[in-house]
């Protein structure tokens, strides 16, 4: 199976980078609001910022733990927005993850991306197998998308996070080697 022209090592780099940044920057917004204002259930799938935040770390170290040989996180999906209680732990938690994802991203090859994997997922509750060009992509669109939800969250509570597009986010380094 080939991979779809938009998937390369170039393209995760990218990715990782956007992430990366994404992260510093809601996290820099969030450290403006007290303990409180991050707690609150803002409606969220998993309530408040800080426990989106939480399940974003345990869903990249979740999918890392496939990709890479990372610990898996030791709870289920349905606990995962409490995984990490403490706020200067969970944002020391997502910068060494953050870190640990463009290093892994630095050194892949296109023969990373191709092929399948098996894993048991314990979300759906039965063994699966995908190809591994789209679970990663899959890792990065579930960090987008909880993430949005966390800057709706974070503008409603008052805080700025500066830009969030992609091309203007990342540095040309990152996007002129895709």
């Amino acid at each position: 199976m080939s991979l779809p022209p938009l998937i390369s090592p170039a393209w995760v780099r990218c990715m990782a980078s956007y992430n990366s940044e994404m992260n510093r920057r809601l996290y820099g917004a969030a450290e403006t609001l007290d303990e409180a204002t991050r707690q609150a259930d803002g409606g969220a799938f998993f309530g408040s910022i800080h426990g989106t935040l939480c399940h974003l770390l345990w869903g990249d170290s979740m999918w890392m733990a496939r990709f890479a040989g990372w610990e898996a996180p030791s709870v289920r999906i349905a606990e995962s927005g409490g995984w990490i209680t403490g706020w200067a732990a969970l944002r020391a938690a997502r910068i060494a993850a953050d870190a640990r994802i463009e290093a892994w991203a630095a050194g892949l090859e296109e023969a990373d991306l191709a092929g399948e994997m098996t894993w048991f997922s314990g979300a759906a509750g039965r063994e699966m197998t995908r190809p591994r060009w789209l679970l990663i992509t899959h890792m990065f669109n579930h960090q987008t998308h909880h993430r949005g939800q966390v800057h709706a969250l974070l503008t409603r509570a008052g805080a700025e996070t500066g830009a969030t597009d992609l091309p203007w986010v990342i540095p040309e380094t990152a996007w002129s080697e895709a």
